[in-house]
């Protein structure tokens, strides 16, 4: 059996653990449109809209938008910084109100990628300052991520591929940690400008005496444009959340 099936045979089963080895609950959505503007080699622009619900495309309760800016350092070293907006409404309706919170956040990051053959592993290394109605917060974040395509040897256009991640969330304040995030889906690449991506979503959160996981059906629209048309399109399809 070839390691990109194995991993495909590895993914499905994880869903299913994660899908039927805890309480039932409903399925929320989580939808994401990307838009990234490659100005030259080393920067490249983006921006990010999300709107997610807690029930199958009903009971919208959050949604967010982002801006920011990658410069690569080296062809697997890249450095981002953004800022955005993050809104979270009560549950059991559409954008209920009252707001429960309402935040701007700043954030900066490492990216390392580490190509293995035809898989391409990330690492991404963030911190976050939360400026919320509930007060000022510090988070950081760690994921690590791995996309492989299904079809030959590299991502290009119309090409099928896998991908996973994992990240974790942790703050300065005690418990310290905060959340776990699970990625399980795949995508496929129309052109070097489009691709759409899917998959599950499992968010796990910690608290004191109060543990929750919520589940969710993801969406993402991924737009990527290079201002200089006969430049070479290094397009890695991926989210900025």
């Amino acid at each position: 059996m070839k390691l990109k099936h194995l991993l495909l045979l590895l993914a499905f089963i994880s869903i299913s653990q994660f899908g039927f080895g805890q309480e039932k609950k409903e399925l929320g959505s989580w939808n994401i449109l990307n838009v990234t503007m490659k100005v030259n080699p080393k920067w490249n622009f983006f921006t990010e809209a999300q709107l997610r619900s807690l029930a199958f495309y009903s009971d919208f309760h959050y949604y967010e938008i982002k801006i920011g800016a990658t410069y690569k350092i080296k062809p697997n070293f890249s450095i981002t910084g953004g800022i955005g907006n993050y809104n979270t409404y009560s549950e059991g309706g559409n954008i209920l109100k009252p707001i429960q919170n309402k935040e701007i956040r700043t954030w900066a990051q490492v990216n390392l990628k580490n190509p293995f053959d035809y898989i391409i592993f990330e690492h991404r290394y963030r911190a976050e300052q939360r400026f919320t109605t509930n007060g000022y917060r510090n988070r950081f974040r760690y994921r690590l991520s791995a996309v492989v395509p299904l079809e030959g040897k590299k991502i290009e256009p119309k090409t099928f591929y896998l991908s996973v991640w994992n990240e974790l969330f942790f703050t300065d304040k005690e418990p310290f940690f905060e959340r776990n995030r699970l990625f399980i889906g795949g995508g496929y690449e129309f052109s070097e400008n489009l691709a759409i991506q899917t998959g599950y979503i499992h968010q796990f959160d910690y608290k004191i005496n109060d543990e929750t996981g919520r589940d969710f059906f993801n969406v993402a629209l991924l737009y990527n444009f290079n201002l200089k048309q006969k430049a070479k399109h290094d397009f890695h399809p991926s989210t900025n959340d």
